[in-house]
């Protein structure tokens, strides 16, 4: 949802007109008018003001963040097009057998590897694909040719997102829901509506979150993306005060120690026990599970950094920091805080809707604890400096 959109369905959800709203910020009713209908970009402190105001947690300065960086999405249909080639070509089977493996790794990489260079390389394995298949090939080939075509989909959808190119990763996505449907793949078609409920949770449309997180559980039950589909919906419950969350999380530690635990745990659509731990810590950091959120946040950060100080997944420990950050706050350390918030922004691979969620979420957090204070203005700029 974009900001405008958001700051109409908030005030109208309080019962406040414009001239209301108007009367609790320092901006008239007609700037107030343009900033909903989209008019006016939201820049400054007004994302943070009407936050405030309008008691968003968060949400409204997420959404402003998210309006920026999808205006440099300008190329919406661009992956779309190269997987309609990939659809309609064929393959040897040895080229098949090397696309696999390439795309294997290719998902291996996602964690580390700069999201615009990853995505450039996944579109160039499609456009491959897509000139050098041409010739017929058996059923059981075809299928692997869909197979490897939608996780390179998947992949370039993520990046695409990470980015902040919601229309670019929404039409990805889409074309791989297509490519799982058609090639009867039960964990492709999984992923597709964990990226929905992934969209959907980090633009603040919880309710959306959590229909396309059970839209994915029925479509994957007996693969690894169903627990990812379980915190995702919890992670959204959470954002709305609904309760359950405990339910959640056992059935997801039980199904995930029902399963073996992959090879290689670096591969993005594979999911293993530290990745259940970092959905857990999300969920209890917004149940006020203090000891519960530290214990899987410093548990994250142990096990993600090498003695060397090298980060095996820094958006993981980016949003362990920022975990820790909010922890700090809600025991009285302003400074320790602030300190470990602009640590979770600085990380060399980012995901920009996530990180913003989250710091979006701790930057109100540090308005309402200590409105008079110097240092949450910091981090607030740190935060705009990150977006960018």
């Amino acid at each position: 949802m974009t900001f405008g959109k958001l700051l109409r369905s908030l005030r109208e959800d309080r019962g406040w007109s414009l001239g209301d709203l108007a009367g609790k910020v320092p901006y008239s009713r007609s700037h107030l008018s343009n900033l909903e209908t989209g008019r006016r970009a939201p820049v400054g402190d007004v994302a943070r003001l009407c936050d405030v105001a309008l008691n968003a947690r968060g949400d409204l300065i997420a959404a402003a963040n998210m309006d920026y960086v999808a205006r440099i999405d300008g190329t919406p249909w661009q992956t779309a097009e190269l997987l309609q080639r990939i659809q309609i070509s064929d393959a040897s089977d040895a080229t098949i057998a090397s696309l696999n493996a390439t795309v294997y790794e290719l998902c291996c990489q996602y964690n580390l590897r700069d999201a615009i260079e990853l995505r450039a390389e996944s579109h160039g394995w499609l456009e491959r694909v897509g000139k050098m298949l041409r010739k017929p090939v058996g059923l059981k080939a075809h299928q692997e040719l869909l197979v490897s075509a939608g996780y390179l989909a998947l992949l370039a959808g993520c990046t695409e997102y990470d980015l902040g190119m919601r229309a670019t990763a929404e039409a990805t996505r889409t074309a791989s829901l297509e490519l799982g449907i058609e090639s009867g793949h039960a964990e492709i078609t999984g992923w597709a509506h964990e990226m929905s409920a992934w969209f959907a949770l980090t633009q603040g449309r919880y309710q959306n979150a959590i229909d396309a997180a059970q839209k994915g559980q029925l479509a994957s039950k007996g693969t690894s993306v169903y627990v990812q589909l379980l915190g995702h919906e919890a992670k959204a419950r959470a954002r709305l005060g609904q309760p359950g969350l405990d339910a959640l999380l056992d059935e997801g530690q039980h199904y995930l120690e029902q399963r073996p635990e992959p090879e290689r745990t670096e591969h993005h659509f594979v999911i293993d026990s530290s990745r259940w731990n970092y959905h857990s810590m999300d969920i209890h950091r917004l149940a006020g599970n203090l000891d519960k959120a530290r214990e899987y946040a410093t548990s994250a950060i142990e096990s993600l950094v090498r003695p060397d100080g090298t980060e095996i997944s820094p958006m993981r420990v980016s949003e362990a920091r920022l975990t820790l950050a909010v922890v700090a706050s809600r025991e009285g350390d302003l400074e320790k805080a602030v300190d470990l918030g602009i640590e979770g922004l600085q990380g060399s691979r980012k995901s920009l809707p996530t990180m913003l969620m989250v710091a979006g979420e701790l930057d109100a957090e540090l308005q309402q604890r200590y409105p008079k204070e110097r240092l949450p203005g910091e981090f607030r700029e740190a935060v705009r400096a990150a977006s960018h």
